[in-house]
């Protein structure tokens, strides 16, 4: 029998337990919170929290506190030194970098070898399998599998650990049946420098049958895009003809949709979208086109609260699986297999089935722009914005900024519409300032930003006098606890002002 098709039974036979976690989520997620908290047991916070005495999720509910990047931190740092039993059994090797909080450039998230194994790796078989459910004929494991990953560094203060991009922590773990299949080279996959590794990734992948590709949409965009004009083709499968599948995650995939349909023109071409984060994988799109199915079994225990109730860390109401209900938007918390205890992720998401448990995501839980992975929050604005302003002269009002998306080719970037008391001495010094500021303190908009790969330099525009209290008057919300949204993840909110901003300009002209 071809490995391909042996790869195919062997795969396939995983839907069976997926079948059992939707049929009986409630018993499943019971199992990983016992199993859980046995081995929070032996763990320094565990001890902190009186585990010993948790029996049950009411008494885990008001023994051990939500948490935030700000509270686990310390335990984290501890784990960095090499500490052990710190937040899991046994030591922490791999930390996956992850954008900052509002206090750190990038935070350090706890990737133990249960999470990477029982988690991240079943998540990456589940997807497959789905996929050879929904299509058995499918020849893609006689092809390569190309990795848009990302880097990876040592740990300073240890010789025998890491930091680094999730996707590069999992690329230096792979199992063997994925690594002789996947494309580049590790040296290439794990590069650092963008645009170089952009390069070496097409040189290395430009000739090889690449039947699927996982990665960020934007990163892979720029790629297939530089592929295309190194050899002057217009469709990718003229490259890779038999490419099939693209296994996305990480941002929507909806401002992508049109650039990847002209590169790829194609019926046949499937997209399969994951939701597998830093702390964890936790969902896989099962019916093409559909939501995510909530990943059960992966070694991670869900709790949530109504973004209605939503307090952060002093959040009152929270709330088991069980009891949650569709279209209510959630903040989602989580205890893991990584050592994670009731961590809110700060990602929202409603539950459009109950059965089975299928979400779609949100957004976070406080506004931002993450449509090419570089998670600018109001936090990393409101600093680079008082800076520029400080720097030239400027007074702000208000101001509102959103994603500028890829289109025919052209890299994204952000748009910015600014009202000021006092205008900036030199404009085009504030923008600079702004960019420069916001790349200091966002780690990820940094590496987005490098040689204009995936973000270009902003556009950054003057509002007229009174702009954002006109929108929010045509909104019937002037006044009060009322508003702009400082970030938005799509245009909706920057079209409705600047249409504003037009007519009400040529009215002006007109009196």
């Amino acid at each position: 029998m071809p490995f391909n098709a042996i790869f195919g039974w062997i795969i396939k036979k995983r839907i069976h337990q997926i079948d059992l976690f939707r049929m009986h989520p409630a018993e499943v997620q019971k199992e990983w919170f016992e199993r859980l908290v046995l081995n929070g047991r032996k763990t320094k916070f565990g001890a902190k929290y009186h585990f010993d005495d948790i029996n049950h999720y009411y008494e885990f509910r008001e023994k051990v506190p939500l948490q935030d990047y700000d509270d686990l931190k310390e335990w984290v740092e501890k784990e960095v030194k090499g500490d052990e039993d710190v937040l899991w059994p046994k030591e922490t090797q791999w930390f996956a970098k992850s954008s900052g909080t509002t206090s750190d450039r990038s935070k350090f998230i706890p990737v133990t070898k249960e999470s990477l194994e029982e988690c991240h790796y079943k998540g990456g078989k589940d997807l497959l399998a789905i996929y050879y459910s929904h299509f058995p004929n499918t020849k893609l494991y006689k092809g390569k599998h190309l990795v848009v990953g990302g880097t990876a560094e040592h740990n300073k203060l240890r010789p025998d650990s890491y930091t680094g991009d999730l996707s590069s922590i999992i690329l230096k773990n792979l199992p063997w049946w994925v690594e002789i299949k996947r494309v580049p080279s590790r040296e290439t996959a794990l590069m650092s420098e963008w645009e170089e590794k952009i390069e070496k990734l097409a040189e290395e992948t430009i000739n090889e049958d690449v039947s699927s590709i996982s990665g960020v949409p934007s990163w892979t965009l720029v790629l297939m895009n530089r592929i295309l004009e190194k050899t002057g083709k217009s469709d990718i499968r003229e490259v890779w003809p038999n490419l099939e599948l693209f296994m996305h995650g990480g941002v929507s995939f909806k401002p992508y949709e049109k650039e990847f349909e002209r590169i790829i023109p194609h019926e046949d071409m499937h997209y399969i979208e994951s939701y597998n984060a830093s702390e964890g994988f936790f969902g896989i799109q099962d019916q093409l086109g559909g939501d995510l199915l909530l990943m059960l079994d992966y070694g991670i225990f869900f709790e949530f609260i109504p973004m209605s109730d939503y307090k952060g860390t002093q959040s009152e109401k929270v709330i088991e699986l069980k009891d949650v209900e569709e279209d209510v938007n959630y903040a989602m918390v989580i205890s893991t297999n990584g050592g994670l205890w009731r961590y809110i992720v700060g990602d929202t998401v409603k539950f459009t089935s109950l059965k089975p448990y299928r979400v779609k995501v949100t957004g976070r839980t406080k506004h931002f722009i993450n449509v090419f992975g570089e998670e600018v929050i109001v936090d990393n604005t409101d600093n680079a914005i008082k800076v520029a302003c400080q720097q030239t002269n400027a007074l702000l009002k208000d101001y509102t900024a959103c994603p500028v998306y890829m289109k025919e080719g052209n890299h994204g970037g952000h748009e910015w519409l600014i009202e000021f008391n006092h205008e900036p001495s030199d404009m085009k010094l504030f923008a600079q300032i702004l960019d420069d500021e916001l790349r200091k303190i966002n780690s990820d908009y940094d590496a987005k930003r490098t040689n204009d790969l995936t973000l270009n330099f902003p556009i950054v525009r003057k509002a007229r006098k009174n702009i954002f209290d006109d929108w929010l008057k045509s909104k019937g919300k002037l006044g009060g606890q009322h508003k702009v949204p400082r970030l938005s993840n799509d245009r909706k909110i920057m079209e409705e002002i600047l249409v504003l901003n037009s007519r009400m300009i040529v009215e002006d002209k007109k009196s």
